[in-house]
């Protein structure tokens, strides 16, 4: 199964398809295990007071997709997620939000997720949730020491570049929402200040697709490459495909 990393973008256009190779899979899984009313889907939302009616906009939104059972995990900001609601799941999707919250709700079971994935259970990061997967997660910022690198608004109500420890699913930095709120800038400026080796950096409506083979991207937008070679930083993108 797979990791699926989409820069952000809702409500999603064309016809949903950053999000069909995800259910696609859950839906395979869930067919193997013998449920036929659809995946058990748990929707991981971190927010202060709209969770529930979050919850049940995006289980509409994906119910027009294809059939699904959705599990709401639920967690005001600076509180634990309830591990025990990731039992016999078929797919898990992180949802949007304040970067940083998500990471603290979310540390305690790093290790429930790391082992979710490894049996087979797909990933759907949703901009936070795309953004809290890696070894170490860029987790926001707007300068790097008194020098701005990306807009005041993309920083996640954080000054300095920040990376911490992440859930651990790939080894690369995610940034997101790249093209729309400029945070290419950020990660090529984290780069370059060896605050992290490189990363990806995924616009909206688009998304990653990490499986045994190669990257693969779905979407209108494009993924962006940002690497140092012989002590430059080198950009490139990963376009649909």
């Amino acid at each position: 199964m797979s990791i699926h990393l989409c820069g952000g973008g809702w409500p999603f256009d064309d016809d949903g398809a950053v999000f069909r190779p995800f259910l696609d899979e859950a839906t395979a899984r869930a067919t193997d295990a013998g449920r036929l009313d659809g995946p058990r889907i748990a929707i991981v939302l971190v927010r202060d007071g709209d969770g529930p009616e979050k919850f049940a906009e995006l289980s509409a939104v994906f119910g027009t997709l294809g059939k699904i059972d959705p599990i709401a995990v639920l967690a005001p900001e600076g509180a634990p997620i309830e591990e025990s609601l990731l039992a016999d799941i078929d797919g898990l999707v992180v949802w949007g939000g304040l970067v940083p919250a998500y990471r603290e709700s979310l540390q305690s079971s790093f290790g429930a997720i790391r082992a979710l994935v490894a049996s087979g259970v797909p990933y759907f990061g949703m901009s936070a949730g795309a953004a809290v997967v890696s070894d170490g997660a860029l987790i926001g910022g707007w300068k790097i020491g008194d020098v701005q690198v990306c807009p005041v608004d993309a920083s996640q109500e954080i000054e300095q570049v920040t990376v911490v420890e992440g859930i651990g699913l790939i080894d690369t930095a995610i940034d997101v929402h790249a093209a729309q709120w400029g945070t290419v800038a950020r990660l090529i400026a984290a780069t370059e200040a060896a605050i992290v080796d490189g990363g990806l950096a995924i616009d909206e409506h688009t998304a990653l697709i990490v499986g045994d083979g190669s990257l693969h991207v779905v979407g209108s937008g494009s993924v962006w490459s940002v690497s140092r070679e012989n002590g430059t930083v080198r950009v490139s993108t990963i376009g649909v495909g």
